[in-house]
């Protein structure tokens, strides 16, 4: 399906469309060149079409630069620090290099602070030749998709996130200990952060209810390991349903905004030793509420220099 809207750019009245991509999440905006300067009807467009669809993308923005990503970014709300520990790769902006390592895994970005990103802008710049893919799975299709007594279970649970975590669980590469990928890993690691947030929060914005789990997952609050894992792959294999999910081939310019308090998403890591890099930036979010109106809680860890609290009066 394809909706088209008449937006204004300077003098100029353009003509942007949001093609839907599937049924449950993922739209292509088209018509609309991304910048610092972008005109308040196209930014309402793309906040609305980004609550909706849950993963929004951009053919041809190669005008962009580290800059004006930036400057765009500030339209949709206040950006983060890079990152609340890799600081040695950018004040503002994280180059995600293959260099570095894959994120070839399902996860959220950042839930090991309270304050959950509520966006990522990533913009494709150096890519191989095939794969290097990327899939995002919406949270809410999933909470939508359960059974209701597993509705009942993951409304009640807490689980603990941590950026501590078994790397080779989620990875079968290994990883020669003086490499740069070790390095960033190390510094990934370096301020160890730990946060208890529910498994079902509430959207801030659309009131919907969304599952939050990924590889930062540690445990369930007042599970034993061994069924905090047996619960977790139940509930983490039906959130990454395929049905749930959508699937985005990149070309050099391309930019994918997602709504990172409703989605996972897995960069697929099947293009061999080929160099792929992109850059993101985060936008500030809140800290999440479950359906019975409590909030995340910080367990280690400080995250106010990484991030504000999006519309929150609660001191940092």
């Amino acid at each position: 399906m394809t909706a088209t809207f008449v937006t204004n750019s300077g003098t100029d009245t353009a003509r942007a469309t949001v093609t839907q991509l599937g049924s449950h999440i993922g739209a292509r905006i088209d018509g609309i060149t991304l910048d610092g300067q972008l005109d308040p009807a196209s930014i309402s467009l793309i906040r609305q079409a980004l609550l909706r669809h849950k993963v929004v993308f951009f053919r041809g923005q190669g005008q962009l630069t580290n800059d004006s990503q930036y400057e765009f970014a500030q339209l949709l709300g206040t950006p983060t620090t890079a990152h609340p520990t890799v600081k040695s790769h950018g004040k503002v902006v994280l180059p995600i290099d293959s260099d570095l390592g894959k994120s070839n895994s399902w996860h959220t970005d950042v839930t090991f602070v309270d304050r959950i990103p509520k966006a990522s802008i990533l913009r494709a710049v150096q890519l191989p030749e095939y794969g290097g893919t990327t899939t995002w799975a919406s949270g809410v299709a999933a909470y939508e998709g359960l059974p209701d007594p597993l509705k009942a279970l993951a409304e009640n649970l807490w689980a603990r996130h941590t950026n501590v975590y078994d790397y080779s669980a989620t990875s079968a590469e290994q990883v020669a200990q003086d490499s740069a990928e070790a390095a960033y890993r190390k510094e990934f690691q370096s301020t160890y952060f730990e946060t208890e947030h529910p498994v079902v929060r509430v959207h801030p914005e659309t009131g919907e209810r969304t599952l939050v789990l990924g590889h930062f997952v540690k445990n369930f609050l007042g599970l034993s390991g061994e069924q905090s894992q047996g619960v977790f792959k139940i509930l983490q294999d039906h959130a990454v349903k395929l049905e749930y999910t959508t699937r985005w081939n990149w070309s050099a310019g391309d930019v994918a905004i997602w709504d990172n308090r409703a989605t996972q998403h897995y960069a697929v890591a099947d293009y061999d030793d080929q160099y792929r890099r992109l850059e993101r930036i985060t936008l500030a979010g809140d800290i999440p509420v479950n359906i019975h109106g409590e909030r995340s809680r910080a367990i280690a860890g400080d995250a106010s220099e990484y991030s504000i609290i999006e519309g929150s009066s609660i001191p940092e």
